[in-house]
């Protein structure tokens, strides 16, 4: 009786040993978590902060990550990454081999993770997959116009007070046809917008929008037909196999003489040497874009003195029919605010342990990213 008894006992203290050691494992993980944000923007950190309420440890670094930065990581368990970031495959192991479990993405596109190895090697990835697609659309609408009617030559002028008005004619929005690629999200809001316009709108998308077609006399077609019929082509696809470099040479030639193509998905969906080409030769009228095919080490920062030796960009900028903004179609407010709390959120989960359901390291999406 006595031996049984000492025994229950014993357990029974074990037990209340083991409950001690978990709890001050669950304290230490929060107190822990240990947050490395690369390419940390100056107009993002104040958003990041008010998100994290003072919950997870947060250091900004202004570097990206890449193979040679990966050592910064030493000493953290978690990273937060830009779009401009670079998560290969060699990167990956280096930062499974500091110590890295997470990694949170500031962006909805992840076309920089290498996310097979990521989840081979158990390192937890999610993004923010949506935030603002107001921003996006909105900002694509404006390029649209800027183009169209010609501000910033127009301005540019009247700077140097010059103001004749040669060779700034632009045409209407309304009863114009405009091919949307891509009918996700920001696709959407981009046709509600030119619906206001009064244009007839043309939608190519492997999954249907039912609403679109309903409420706003969007008609889905092939990509060809689109290309052939459309005034105006906005693209809203992310990249991946099948989106890159969707516009080439051969669909150019199937578009509009003069057409107007606006991206601001990711540069890499259009093949920047054949665009420029059908600029010089008249194909396309005008191009509006907020990404570029080689914007990496590029864009986010400040080249005025240093000029990068880039052809293809030295084209573009050359062009008085292309306009060109940074990668900032995100940058608002709103949008700002979303990436944040989501970002902040992902951490939360995996602090305590729950799945968000913004991961991507599930074997259903290995076969999305590149």
């Amino acid at each position: 009786m006595f031996v049984e008894y000492y025994g229950l006992k014993e357990s029974l203290i074990v037990n209340d040993m083991l409950n001690s050691i978990v709890a001050e494992i669950k304290i230490n993980t929060h107190k822990h978590m240990k947050v490395l944000v690369f390419s940390a923007k100056d107009f993002e950190i104040p958003y990041l902060e008010a998100a994290n309420k003072g919950k997870h440890e947060l250091t900004f670094i202004k570097d990206g990550l890449s193979s040679q930065t990966a050592m910064k990581v030493v000493g953290y368990n978690s990273i937060s990454i830009f779009s401009a970031d670079e998560a290969c495959f060699n990167t990956i192991e280096k930062l499974r081999d500091f110590g890295v479990k997470y990694i949170a993405l500031r962006s909805v596109g992840y076309d920089n993770v290498n996310i097979r190895t990521a989840t081979r090697l158990d390192i937890r990835v999610a993004n923010v997959p949506e935030y603002s697609p107001n921003a996006i659309a909105e900002h694509a609408v404006g390029l649209l116009l800027a183009v169209n009617r010609k501000f910033i030559e127009s301005n540019r002028r009247v700077k140097q007070f010059n103001f004749d008005i040669n060779d700034l004619v632009g045409f209407d929005l309304n009863s114009k046809t405009v091919g949307i690629i891509g009918t996700g999200k920001i696709g959407a809001v981009m046709t509600k917008i030119m619906h206001g316009f009064g244009c007839h709108i043309l939608g190519y998308d492997i999954k249907q929008n039912v609403e679109l077609v309903t409420n706003y006399n969007l008609r889905y077609t092939t990509l060809k037909e689109l290309c052939a019929l459309a005034d105006i082509i906005s693209i809203h696809v992310p990249l991946n196999r099948e989106t890159h470099q969707l516009i080439n040479e051969d669909l150019i030639s199937e578009m509009k003489q003069g057409v107007i193509i606006i991206n601001t998905a990711r540069g890499a969906v259009i093949n920047t040497k054949d665009v420029v080409e059908s600029i010089k030769n008249g194909k396309i009228g005008a191009l509006g874009m907020d990404v570029y095919e080689n914007e990496k080490g590029i864009f986010f920062s400040d080249h005025s003195i240093n000029i990068p030796d880039d052809n293809l960009l030295l084209a573009l900028n050359a062009r008085p029919n292309v306009l060109i903004t940074g990668h900032h179609a995100f940058l608002t407010m709103e949008a700002l605010t979303s990436i944040a709390e989501t970002t902040i959120y992902n951490f939360d989960c995996w602090e305590v342990g729950k799945e968000t359901e913004n991961e991507l390291t599930k074997i259903d999406n290995i076969t999305q990213t590149l």
